[in-house]
């Protein structure tokens, strides 16, 4: 009982601090639109920071169970913050009329000059009253999640995550999308949900599109599809949010003790190069994520447990580059020394850390103290070093 109040405490909390927004817009062909701007509680406070931005169809309803994921998430350091922009389409047919195509299953009319509205007039405004990354995530829901497939059909789309849930499609979309996502020349994200519970046509081209998808060989595509059990029409909403989230972030979540139990200690080598690429995979996407220090520590556990002490060199440099000025880069120098045996190193580097700034309980105290402990010992033998130590003391000797 106590957890759940917790939790929804939390949540309430997050809530207070994110700022709701209503806005309207005058459009060039559709009139007036309505939309809501979600901004993130830590906007205000951090004025360098930008966000993915997230594009909700069907704004009214999605907008709370999108908005409650993110908020948990993002406490538990799982999900990035975001800004989101729910679009009002429920009210007098609005959303049908929005999603309006051909027979040949292209945009006409009111759904061609609703295609255009959010291309060419919403993403500039946002973008040029927020402070946005170029990562943009497009979702909806039956009708309007069908209409986003049509921003796949431009050579250059404007999102890089689409999240469809059991979309009513225009005709031949089903083979036109996997057409699409199979030439796609920059990373882009597709997830796809369908309950068992809904309309067969709905799952039946859900169906052939999830299979013309997976027979598609591009590297740039990461794509997911749930098909969920006991599942409506509407439940399917509230299943698949948190999945197609977790899915286009998957790699934001810190190290967990499954991934390291099952991925990184099993590694024969490159553990400091798997930390280096999680991040720089982040990067590319454009979120700027700050390598976290738990993870700095799951990766030394590994390299410690295999003893690849080696390893601990780029660590360091890493650590230097991420945190510089700091004792994090200098206590892994120093363990590198340490377990390489050139103790008399290992105890001058670890001394340096007087002069830096403290990190978590990678206090001066701390790193004295190792300093102090290995005060008398001798260096390893060279034929018990590595091969790399004995050319860095041989070098040393010359210097």
């Amino acid at each position: 009982m106590k957890m759940k109040l917790l939790i929804l405490l939390l949540l309430l909390s997050n809530s207070i601090f994110s700022q709701k927004i209503k806005e309207s817009i005058q459009t060039k062909k559709l009139g007036t639109r309505n939309f809501t701007i979600v901004i993130p509680p830590s906007y205000e406070n951090n004025k360098d920071k930008k966000y993915p931005l997230l594009l909700l169809l069907d704004g009214e309803y999605l907008l709370p169970p999108f908005e409650g994921t993110l908020n948990y998430g993002n406490y538990w350091d799982d999900l990035p913050e975001m800004i989101i922009v729910a679009i009002d389409q429920n009210y007098n047919e609005v959303r049908f009329d929005d999603s309006q195509f051909d027979l040949k299953g292209f945009p006409i009319e009111k759904g061609a000059d609703f295609f255009e509205f959010i291309g060419v007039e919403l993403i500039p405004l946002i973008e040029q009253k927020y402070r946005t990354l170029p990562f943009r995530i497009i979702a909806g829901h039956d009708t309007t999640a069908g209409f986003l497939n049509f921003y796949l059909y431009k050579d250059n789309p404007v999102f890089n995550g689409y999240i469809s849930l059991a979309p009513e499609m225009a005709p031949a979309m089903e083979t036109r999308v996997a057409e699409r996502l199979s030439k796609i020349n920059k990373p882009l994200f597709y997830y796809q949900a369908t309950a068992d519970g809904d309309l067969p046509e709905i799952n039946e081209k859900a169906t052939t599109l999830d299979k013309n998808i997976k027979a598609i060989q591009n590297p740039n595509l990461k794509y997911q599809n749930d098909a969920f059990k006991n599942t409506s029409h509407y439940s399917v909403v509230t299943k698949a949010i948190p999945n197609a989230l977790y899915f286009i972030f998957e790699g934001y979540q810190p190290i967990s003790m499954l991934e390291f139990q099952n991925k990184i200690v099993n590694l024969e080598s490159g553990y400091a190069n798997y930390l280096i690429e999680k991040y720089n995979y982040l990067e590319n996407m454009g979120l700027q994520v700050k390598p976290r220090l738990s993870d700095f520590k799951a990766i030394e556990a590994a390299i410690l447990k295999n003893k690849a002490f080696l390893e601990l060199q780029p660590l360091a440099d890493y650590a230097d580059k991420k945190y510089p000025k700091t004792t994090l880069g200098t206590y892994h120098q120093a363990l590198y020394f340490e377990k390489t045996g050139n103790f008399k190193k290992a105890l001058k580097t670890y001394q340096k850390s007087f002069a830096l700034e403290e990190v978590r309980e990678l206090t001066k105290d701390y790193l004295m103290s190792r300093a102090d402990a290995l005060k008398g010992k001798e260096d390893a033998p060279e034929e018990d070093a590595p091969t790399e130590i004995i050319e860095e003391t041989a070098t040393d000797k010359k210097e």
